[in-house]
């Protein structure tokens, strides 16, 4: 009997040590996947790491370019476009003839809506203007290789209604860049014959302003022109156009030999009608 028991006991163990290898054969597989399922991990982060790294040094170079091109946002920035009228006579190339536009013309407190009525009649200094023109760059890097007067039309000169500003003397700011209108084809100059952009480029990172101070004459004719500025950016050239402060074209004319109509600026604000004959002021 005891020689039984110790069969059994035997037989037990033995069905014991059979089940743990059978336990430990059935777990190695599922450990075997847990550990490709560490290392695979291990090796994505450290992949997501370097192209984090890549990507982040891509973007700050040529990525935010790129978001730019793919927008279609302009190479530079156009902030701030302002023609300087101060103690300037101007002229309209229509006479004011409506009673509306004529009160307007009188009123006191009413900048905002004279500025479109004289902007409808096409408003024009005469033979020169200033523009102060702020560009901001919209690139990582760029270069303005040419800016260029484009006239869009040539007529001969206003006649309308001379309006006659107050003046206290003084001189108006350092002209950086001229161009002469009447020219066969209009550049920028800084004295002399030889064009501005021939020798020289403007050089701009994104965020970086320039302002630029424009001179222009025209004394044989009416103009109506733009601005094209020539930008290039990663490796291509792209135009951008500057209009007028008011979104349409700049307006200059030449002096006229008599006006139908004359105008004083007044003290209070708005254009009195005057009587000068035939004479080109008064």
């Amino acid at each position: 009997m005891g020689r039984a028991r110790r069969k059994k006991r035997t037989s037990i163990g033995r069905d014991a040590a059979a089940q743990r290898q059978e336990d430990a054969e059935a777990s190695d597989p599922a450990r075997a996947k847990g550990l490709l399922a560490w290392l695979a991990g291990i090796v994505g982060a450290v992949i997501l790491a370097a192209f984090g790294i890549v990507f982040t040094e891509w973007y700050n170079a040529h990525g935010s370019d790129t978001v730019e091109q793919v927008r279609g946002a302009a190479p530079i920035i156009v902030g701030h476009v302002a023609v300087d009228y101060s103690e300037r006579d101007t002229v309209l190339r229509e006479p004011v003839t409506t009673p509306e536009d004529r009160a307007l013309m009188l009123a006191a407190h009413a900048d905002k809506q004279r500025e479109a009525m004289l902007a409808r009649h096409r408003m024009a200094l005469i033979d020169s203007m200033n523009v102060t023109v702020a560009l901001t760059g919209n690139r990582s890097s760029l270069r303005i290789v040419d800016i260029e007067p484009r006239v869009l039309a040539r007529r001969p000169v206003s006649e309308g209604a001379r309006l006659i500003a107050v003046t206290g003397g003084g001189e108006t700011g350092t002209v950086e860049m001229a161009a002469d209108l009447d020219r066969p084809t209009p550049r920028f100059t800084t004295g002399g014959d030889t064009p501005y952009f021939r020798k020289k480029q403007i050089d701009l990172k994104r965020d970086e302003p320039v302002t630029l101070s424009l001179s222009f004459t025209g004394k044989k004719a009416y103009y109506e022109f733009d601005l094209r500025v020539t930008v290039l950016a990663d490796g291509r050239t792209e135009e951008v156009v500057v209009k007028g402060p008011d979104g349409g074209p700049f307006r200059l004319t030449g002096e006229a030999a008599r006006y139908r109509s004359h105008y004083r600026q007044a003290s209070q604000g708005g254009w009195q009608p005057v009587s000068c004959g035939k004479r080109r002021t008064c």
